[in-house]
């Protein structure tokens, strides 16, 4: 027996809901979304943009509010799902050609170290001013190694990467409005001062030991131009004029995953540096010594003459060779002469003792930095800032002594 269902009377058939847009907002299912009508800068016509995925509908509308004003500003900017990794993936490889090599690996330790597991996973436009304050703090309290604190100065350099790539998200890519790492608070940190600086006496005992060993030459060049020591290793003998006298610094060399490389300048620009009388000395005595290993050894030589520092086999010497013999030469030195000790110091800070002896002697600071390769001399009043303030306490003196004269 078949029974046929009929509605009870007055029922009717219920309709199902369509959602009702109002004012631009609407609900999709279990979230809200809004519509905004949006100037298309090339053709002037005015299109719909959907935005969805808000858990609230007052989280909706405050998003609607401020793409409406960013559209009647001009500035409105698409959704885009891309995260901080993703994007810094597509910004390090796109600059992979433009940025010096040495830079380049120190960009990617910051994204592979500290940026990507912190903040990778963020959706690039989600990414506020307060969130990236505290990643800042984070890293300061356990960034480190075994997570320890990390240092302040490396704190600041991974501010400079991301401030860079979230740059180039606002100017050139069109991802952000703006760039949020410029309103983070970024942690203080003390400006650094050149470590410990020999006296002139000492640099002139620690020559004294040196100058036994093959690459004395190299020690005393740094000592007497404060070049770097990339600038020195890259240094050809058709740079060295010894008539004038006079150097041109036109590059840098430095060891990126265990292969030297070379490029240009911190600065990017050459700069030429005046030779004293001595130095002239030392260069000749060390291109006859180097004449004569390349003599000696016939066929087997590879420098072919290019380089002014070499391993005794001609190849151009790796950055570290300099460095790790500087503190067996100061071992020596010490061995030596129990009685007048010579102090740690660094290869890099025989270009502070040099910075420092002609600030102190007077030396205008436009003068000193052109000397370094400082790109402004308001460098060099930072990093020795502690030697200006010596000749300001003198100054009085110094004015008072020329007028009373």
């Amino acid at each position: 027996m078949t029974k046929t269902l009929t509605a009870a009377a007055g029922d009717e058939p219920r309709k199902k809901k369509t959602p009702k847009l109002r004012d631009g907002v609407i609900k999709r299912g279990t979230t809200w979304s809004y519509v905004i009508r949006v100037k298309d800068p090339e053709t002037g016509e005015s299109k719909p943009r959907w935005v969805s995925g808000f858990a609230t509908e007052d989280d909706a509308k405050a998003a609607r509010d401020e793409a409406r004003v960013r559209a009647r500003r001009g500035e409105y900017i698409d959704r885009n799902t891309i995260t901080v990794a993703a994007y810094l993936a597509e910004w390090i490889e796109g600059h992979a050609v433009e940025i010096k090599p040495h830079t380049l690996k120190g960009y990617r330790d910051m994204i592979r170290l500290y940026i990507g597991p912190r903040i990778g996973n963020v959706r690039l436009q989600a990414l506020r001013p307060a969130a990236i304050t505290k990643f800042y703090r984070d890293l300061l309290t356990s960034g480190g190694r075994k997570g320890g604190p990390l240092a302040a100065n490396t704190v600041k350099h991974v501010h400079t990467v991301l401030r860079k790539a979230l740059t180039d998200a606002v100017l050139v890519d069109e991802l952000l409005p703006n760039n949020p790492a410029e309103r983070a608070k970024l942690p203080r940190t003390q400006p650094t001062e050149p470590g410990t600086i020999w006296t002139t006496a000492q640099l002139r005992a620690f020559l004294a030991t040196a100058q036994e060993h093959r690459l004395y030459a190299f020690f005393h060049l740094a000592a007497y131009t404060g070049a770097r020591r990339g600038e020195l290793l890259n240094l050809r003998w058709t740079d060295v004029d010894l008539d004038k006298p006079q150097i041109l610094i036109t590059g840098t060399a430095a060891v990126i995953d265990r292969q030297r490389v070379e490029g240009t300048t911190k600065s990017g620009r050459s700069r030429v540096v005046s030779l004293a009388p001595s130095t002239v000395i030392v260069l000749k005595a060390h291109r006859a010594r180097q004449d004569e290993e390349r003599l000696r050894l016939g066929e087997s030589w590879k420098g072919g003459g290019a380089y002014v520092f070499t391993t005794g086999w001609g190849d151009p010497l790796f950055p570290d060779t300099p460095s790790s013999l500087m503190p067996k030469l100061i071992e020596t030195h010490n061995k030596q002469n129990p009685r007048a000790q010579l102090p740690h110091a660094r290869l890099h800070d025989l270009r502070h003792i040099h910075a420092t002896t002609l600030l102190l002697a007077g030396v205008p600071v436009h003068v000193v930095a052109a000397r370094l390769g400082h790109a402004d001399p308001a460098i060099t009043l930072r990093v020795y800032a502690h030697v200006i303030h010596e000749q300001a306490a003198t100054a009085a003196d110094v004015f008072a002594k020329a007028v009373g004269g």
